[in-house]
């Protein structure tokens, strides 16, 4: 099957669903209509006596002590909205497609965000503002504001936009910590679905540490899985628990149809909050190198298919293959004679995306060991990671 990036993600669970990025394209929004003027009650004398008897008044005036009428899950949930729900964000944007040349398409879609801080910069997903023309923010007090693009991580599908607004309209959310959640654990998630601003879902964390492809052949892991109803609209949203922490962010669903079928997945915070400052600092990630360009995945390991001149893999002295050069001008590589990764720090690495995302837990400047096999025989080599930044495109920055 077929990756597609923007509104469609990996194909997760078999056959049976389809992994899609929870963003609302625009055209699927739901307008509430008007509703006619109501029908007048039937007239009666004023002797006959109405068969509804009118609730008894609360003491201290209308609706004190409601609250002590509640369940404690009502209260919870209550507590939850009203603490989070102005950290929340309705984003719309706009965006021109086609060729080019002859033919463009104006489109709009939409979106969620996190409040980060009182300067005005707001957490979302990348797939919600990647290639918009115009990006609108409205939070909780219906006031809009046109927001500029500050930094982006398509890999793990984070952005990072800013308004200019009155630092009193703004109400930073506050961040959990996702090493402590666990299968069960009631959550929320709050936000814009089908257009429908700061609408509020329950449901149970479902299961940890699934992983989920975004971004051509890089997938993260530790996402976060739920059944709290997640539709078009809401990625970007807040997936907070009973303490009002953002814990997470919406980020997809596992659906047939596009729309909710109690499958969600949401991104981790801790992953979010090691990139942001990031983000807010220099636009892009700073990520550990290992210098080795290209791997060719086999079922032993990963044989190493192209090195960075120059590059840490090279200077620690891992070997590519061996150019042979034939009659005509005709070059071949000879993968024979490169080394074959099947480990790194004593685990065991057998695809390119378990190597990327142990190597991507450290820092640049970190040593690793790799366990290679050269000539039949397995030995070690110890690489000290370089630094690249990565830009908004995923690519290395120039």
């Amino acid at each position: 099957m077929k990756y597609i990036i923007g509104c469609i993600g990996s194909a997760l669970l078999g056959s049976l669903f389809t992994v899609w990025l929870v963003e609302n394209t625009g055209h699927d929004r739901v307008v509430a209509q008007e509703r006619g003027p109501l029908l007048a009650p039937p007239q009666r004398s004023s002797n006959q006596k109405s068969p509804i008897t009118p609730p008894t008044p609360l003491p201290g005036g209308a609706g004190a002590g409601f609250v002590d009428q509640l369940t404690a899950e009502e209260q919870v949930n209550i507590a939850v909205y009203e603490n989070v729900n102005r950290s929340v964000v309705n984003i719309t944007t706009k965006s021109v497609r086609g060729d080019g040349f002859f033919f463009e398409l104006s489109a709009e879609g939409a979106g969620s965000g996190n409040v980060l801080d009182k300067t005005g910069h707001i957490l979302t997903n990348y797939h919600v503002v990647e290639d918009a023309k115009q990006v609108s923010v409205t939070l909780f007090d219906g006031k809009s504001y046109d927001a500029k693009f500050v930094g982006g991580d398509p890999i793990n599908d984070v952005a990072v936009i800013r308004v200019d607004a009155p630092a009193e309209s703004l109400f930073p959310v506050v961040f959990g910590d996702s090493r402590r959640l666990k299968v069960g654990m009631r959550v929320f998630a709050i936000g814009n679905p089908f257009g429908l601003e700061r609408t509020l879902t329950t449901g149970i964390i479902s299961s940890l540490n699934r992983t989920l492809q975004v971004h051509e052949h890089r997938s993260i892991k530790s996402i976060i899985q739920v059944d709290a109803a997640i539709n078009p609209g809401n990625s970007g949203g807040p997936l907070v628990d009973t303490q009002s922490r953002l814990i997470g962010m919406n980020t997809a669903i596992a659906s047939k149809t596009g729309q909710s079928a109690g499958v969600g997945f949401a991104i981790p915070i801790n992953l979010i909050a090691r990139i942001v400052p990031q983000l807010i600092e220099r636009g892009r990630v700073t990520r550990p190198e290992t210098g080795i360009a290209e791997v060719y995945q086999t079922e032993r390991g990963l044989i190493v298919n192209r090195l960075v001149p120059n590059g840490p893999a090279e200077r620690a002295g891992l070997v590519g293959p061996s150019v042979r050069r034939r009659g005509l001008g005709f070059v071949t590589l000879d993968r024979s004679t490169a080394d074959l990764i099947v480990g790194v720090d004593g685990q065991k690495t057998l695809t390119a995306d378990d190597f990327l995302t142990y190597i991507e837990s450290k820092e640049p400047g970190d040593r690793v060991n790799l366990q290679i096999i050269r000539k039949g025989g397995e030995t070690r080599v110890t690489l000290q990671l370089g630094g690249g930044e990565v830009g908004a495109n995923g690519k290395p920055a120039p």
